[in-house]
């Protein structure tokens, strides 16, 4: 597929990160935006007043380049591209009503920085796998880059990648705008598994902030996690890489540091004494960091990769292991 005119964009998801990118994609002339969302309030309201009511409903979005549809096959009919933008869980429920020929001919972009629940798969395999599409018309997007800071157009990066370069240089001259700098690369698996364990990490994080610790500790934290982040990936798909990018270690440090990361805020939950569900509750939305947890850990069953920190928040959101006790055991195994 060439960089066309008259691009059509189907967006499956109506959180806050699928209104940040639709808010992207309405930047560009040559782009029609056809909007899945599940919640039909919101559907109506969207129709009528042109902002998502529920996520970032300061964000205007042009009547002129958005449709919003009730049903998926009729979001994804007629367009180029299909932007995943659910929770890693609902993946195979929202695109339960599609089959490969509803996808047929189409690049597949997964917005989903998590990993299918149970089947411990990636997004992209799991949708190559399905519906029988071509890794090589599929790419992910990563950041560092969160949705609040593009609605407010703050100079924001993100990072395309898929398995051949040109699939995903299309798709960022698409994401590009006067404040969004988009870069492509060709390692969809590195820049994907690194994004799933990131939010681990933030979870982390959450968690020792949560208990007390300070900026020194978690300096020390998620240095450790960037090791650990790059020893895994190189286990799964070993090749030459620089995790210091911003595909890598940028989209780790936003994700770890920032007011913004719904992560960070569910492990200072459990930091402060939440349970696990307590948190998931008066939170409201969905931690990736929560279902990547398990899925790496029992993946790693199979590569056995010293993973300190993955393990630790493994025991305390699944063996119910007091988060103090777990830190403590896991700051003498830091450098």
């Amino acid at each position: 597929m060439s960089f066309l005119n008259n691009i059509k964009i189907a967006v499956i998801g109506g959180g806050s990160w699928a209104t940040a990118l639709i808010k992207i994609l309405c930047e560009q002339n040559n782009v029609q935006i056809r909007w899945w969302l599940r919640n039909q309030k919101d559907i109506d309201h969207i129709r009528k007043f042109n902002h998502n009511p529920s996520y970032l409903s300061d964000v205007v979005l042009s009547p002129k380049k958005v449709k919003v549809y009730e049903k998926t096959t009729d979001a994804v009919k007629g367009a180029d591209y299909v932007i995943l933008a659910v929770p890693a869980a609902f993946i195979q429920e929202s695109l339960q009503h599609l089959t490969g020929k509803h996808l047929q001919g189409k690049r597949i972009v997964s917005a989903i920085k998590g990993m299918v629940p149970h089947q411990n798969m990636l997004v992209t395999d799991w949708v190559a796998e399905a519906f029988g599409i071509e890794m090589s018309e599929t790419c992910v997007i990563a950041g560092p880059c969160h949705a609040e800071e593009v609605a407010l157009e703050k100079q924001s990066y993100l990072s395309i990648a898929s398995t051949e370069r040109p699939t995903a240089e299309d798709f960022a001259k698409l994401m590009t705008c006067r404040y969004v700098t988009a870069n492509a690369l060709d390692d969809l698996y590195g820049v994907e598994y690194a994004a799933v364990m990131k939010n681990i990490v933030a979870l982390a994080c959450g968690v020792t902030h949560g208990l007390g610790y300070g900026d020194n500790f978690q300096a020390v934290l998620v240095s450790n996690a960037m090791q650990e982040i790059g020893t895994f990936v190189t286990a799964l798909d070993p090749r030459e890489r620089n995790m210091s990018s911003s595909a890598y270690l940028g989209d780790l440090l936003v994700t770890a540091y920032s007011q913004f990361s719904r992560n960070r805020l569910f492990g200072n939950m459990i930091g402060r004494g939440y349970s696990v569900k307590a948190a998931q509750l008066e939170m409201k939305m969905i931690a990736e960091g929560y279902y990547a947890t398990r899925s790496i850990h029992e993946l790693n069953k199979t590569y056995h990769v010293n993973l300190p920190i993955t393990t630790a928040v493994h025991s305390i959101l699944y063996e119910d292991q007091p988060p103090a006790a777990v830190m403590n055991e896991l700051k003498k195994l830091l450098r």
